[in-house]
C-alpha cells in the first residue's frame, strides 16, 4: 500500500477498524463522516487522524480537503436509505471521487446485492450481475463509474452480509424471540465477518489488487441450517415457519457466492463460516 495520505469516506461499523488498522501502520488518515459522528475512540487522539464531515455527493463539501490523497477507501453506506441515497453516496460519490482525486487509488465497498440469481447456483465474479432492483442498479453503476475512471487504480470488492460484534439482523432477531423461518428455510444466505472485510480490503490495498472481487466466507448456509445451528448452540427454540418477504430493498435472491478469487491472492477468512464467527460473538453475551 503507498505510504501517501488516505482518505477514509465512511467512519462507521467497518471505517472505524479499518481507520485504527491504518494509523496503526503510521499513516495520516483523513476520516469522513456525513454526519459528524465520529465517536469517542482513543484514534482521536492520534496526531495522523483528521477529520472531514459533509455530504459526498455535495461539490461544496470538498472544499477544503487536499487533493494528495494517495489512496481513498469508499466504505460508506446508504443508513438505510432508498434510491435517492444510493444514487448520492454511490454514484454521485464515486464522480466526485474521480473528479477531484484522479491520481489516487480507489478501494470501493459494494454488495454482492448485485448478483440476482435466484437458483441457488454458484456465483463468480464472472457470472451476471444484472440487479432487477433500483438500488442493486445504482450499485452496479457506480462499480461501473469506478472501473471505469481509474483502470488499474481500481479495486471494487463486492460485499456479503456483514455480521460481527453488534451486528446481524438475523441473529439479534433470533436473540430477541423474533426470528421467522421465511418460505422451506432452503433460500441461500452468504455472510461475511467484519473482521474479514476489513483484511480483505487491507489485503487488497497491500498486494495492489484491482478489478472485481467477492468478499464472502467459505461456506454460504441456507436460513434453515442457520437457526437450526443457533437453537442447537444456545438451547432456544427453532424459530416458526412463516411465508416469504418479497418486499426487500435488494431483492429476493438465492446463490452461493464464491470467494475463490479472493482467496486465490492469498487472503483468506479468519472466520471461515457463520459458526465460527457467531460463536465467538455468543461468548460475549
Amino acid at each position: 500500500m503507498k505510504r501517501g495520505p488516505v482518505l477514509l469516506i465512511g467512519y462507521g461499523y467497518i471505517g472505524r477498524e479499518v481507520g485504527a488498522a491504518l494509523l496503526h501502520r503510521g499513516l495520516h488518515v483523513t476520516a469522513w463522516s456525513k454526519s459528524g459522528d465520529f465517536g469517542n475512540g482513543p484514534e482521536l487522539a492520534n496526531p495522523h487522524l483528521s477529520t472531514h464531515s459533509g455530504d459526498i455527493a455535495d461539490p461544496i463539501s470538498w472544499w477544503g480537503l487536499p487533493s494528495n490523497f494517495a489512496t481513498v477507501i469508499h466504505v460508506a453506506s446508504s443508513n438505510r436509505g432508498g434510491a435517492d441515497a444510493y444514487r448520492a453516496v454511490f454514484v454521485e460519490g464515486v464522480r466526485q471521487i474521480a473528479g477531484r482525486l484522479p491520481h489516487a487509488r480507489l478501494c470501493l465497498v459494494s454488495s454482492t446485492s448485485v448478483y440476482a440469481q435466484s437458483g441457488g447456483e454458484v456465483v463468480t465474479e464472472e457470472s451476471p450481475a444484472q440487479p432487477t432492483t433500483e438500488t442493486g442498479l445504482l450499485l452496479r453503476a457506480a462499480e461501473d463509474e469506478a472501473l471505469a475512471r481509474f483502470g488499474e487504480k481500481a479495486l471494487v470488492f463486492r460485499s456479503a452480509g456483514i455480521y460481527g460484534p453488534g451486528r446481524g439482523v438475523l441473529f439479534r432477531r433470533f436473540l430477541d424471540g423474533e426470528a421467522v423461518i421465511e418460505g422451506d428455510g432452503l433460500r441461500w444466505m452468504n455472510q461475511i465477518h467484519r473482521d474479514d472485510l476489513v483484511n480483505a480490503l487491507l489485503h487488497g490495498l497491500d498486494t495492489s489488487l484491482h478489478g472485481l472481487f467477492n468478499a464472502a466466507d467459505d461456506q454460504p448456509a441456507t436460513h434453515l441450517d442457520f437457526y437450526r445451528w443457533l437453537a442447537e448452540r444456545t438451547g432456544k427454540p427453532l424459530p416458526p415457519f412463516g411465508p416469504v418477504n418479497v418486499e426487500r430493498k435488494r431483492g429476493l435472491t438465492d446463490k452461493r457466492v464464491s470467494n475463490a478469487r479472493l482467496r486465490a491472492t492469498g487472503w483468506t477468512p479468519a472466520y471461515r463460516s457463520f459458526r465460527e464467527g457467531l460463536d465467538a460473538e455468543l461468548k460475549t453475551l
